[in-house]
């Protein structure tokens, strides 16, 4: 099978070289040349940590109508912030039958991948999926080298529409069995921990973060009996929400369990558990993903859901307000919300229906 990856960072490197091990044409996309530029003619990823291996992938690009031309299989490893870019730049390129998983796709990223590719025209047959989180928590240590720390047991997966969801199933059950698919794209979104676990550790951080310029362990020291507290409080809401639109949400706590085989009698002491976050240092300043991608991608159209729904998320909003003060931006007017995907005046039964068909017709 020949899989495109798009994106080359830490997640990115790391999945390509990955999949390239086990045997797939890869080729990996990445916009600027920076990036790519010091193994672009080699093709070689050098894995390390809980594999180590040197893998020679197919093809290293920049060129993304080449990159997407044999891919059966497309998998999208960029920011959630950047999905409706990605989504505008392949549009005039997709082909039937091809697959765009979303790694991960944070809250409502199918969905925003999907409403973007159709307001650019797309009418070809495909599957647009979103992951509930990442296959790895992996950093690119050098160019063109990936440090996997901790690969996950499993990992949630649906498409949109859901009605294709047996055609997804075939394709990842061969490429990375570790997925798991599930009934809908409102269980990957819902179930979205790093919603929980990015956005507020890193705020509660932010001094040590700016004094030391995050030389810290990120999880085990940044995450405090304190500060494990008000994730869970965070983690309470997004459940309620969840349960509310009739899911049956995963906890974070169980969660760890599930992706890492941890157990804690709180969510502190399981995160505390976990091999897996050892030596996953804090970022080395507050302009990250972890603000920009979790707050207006994950936090806010959670809070935006459950506004519908009339629940109250005041921890959520908390960290949400909170981040637009700190970063001088409004990430409620930036973000995911109900309004901006085009379902704020959907009931639930037809924004299932649309995730499951595609349409409401």
């Amino acid at each position: 099978m020949n899989i495109c990856v798009i994106g080359a960072g830490n997640g990115g490197l790391a999945l390509a070289g990955f999949l390239g091990m086990r045997g797939y044409n890869i080729t990996l996309y990445n916009r600027s040349l920076r990036r790519i530029s010091a193994f672009k003619t080699s093709r070689q990823i050098k894995l390390e940590g809980q594999i180590n291996a040197t893998v020679t992938i197919d093809e290293v690009t920049t060129d993304l109508e080449k990159a997407l031309e044999n891919a059966k299989l497309i998998m999208i490893v960029v920011p959630a912030f950047a999905h409706a870019d990605i989504a505008k730049k392949v549009a005039p390129y997709v082909k039937n039958g091809q697959i765009f998983i979303l790694n991960p796709g944070r809250t409502f990223g199918a969905l925003e991948f999907w409403e973007v590719l159709k307001r650019e025209g797309m009418k070809k047959e495909i599957i647009v999926a979103e992951a509930q989180t990442f296959l790895f928590a992996s950093r690119t240590s050098n160019p063109g080298v990936s440090h996997i720390f901790k690969i996950k047991n499993a990992v949630p997966v649906s498409a949109l529409p859901a009605r294709k969801n047996n055609e997804l199933k075939d394709v990842v059950e061969e490429v990375i069995p570790e997925m798991q698919v599930v009934e809908s794209t409102l269980y990957t979104s819902f179930n979205n921990i790093g919603a929980v676990f990015h956005p507020a550790t890193l705020i509660l951080n932010a001094g040590r973060v700016e004094s030391t310029f995050g030389k810290f362990e990120f999880y085990l020291e940044g995450i405090t009996p304190s500060i494990a507290k008000v994730l869970e409080k965070i983690d309470s809401e997004r459940c309620a929400v969840a349960r509310t639109l009739g899911l049956e949400p995963m906890t974070s706590v169980e969660w760890l369990n599930y992706a890492y085989d941890v157990l804690g009698m709180n969510l502190y002491e399981a995160i505390h558990n976990n091999s897996g976050y050892q030596g996953i240092i804090a970022p080395p300043s507050l302009q990250n993903r972890y603000i920009f991608e979790d707050v207006p991608m994950s936090l806010v159209p959670i809070s935006s859901m459950a506004k519908k729904l009339g629940i109250a998320t005041p921890a959520i909003d908390s960290i949400i307000y909170i981040a637009s003060i700190m970063m001088n931006r409004d990430f409620y007017r930036e973000g995911r919300t109900l309004e901006k995907l085009g379902i704020a005046n959907l009931t639930l039964s037809q924004i299932n229906r649309l995730l499951k068909e595609g349409d409401l017709n």
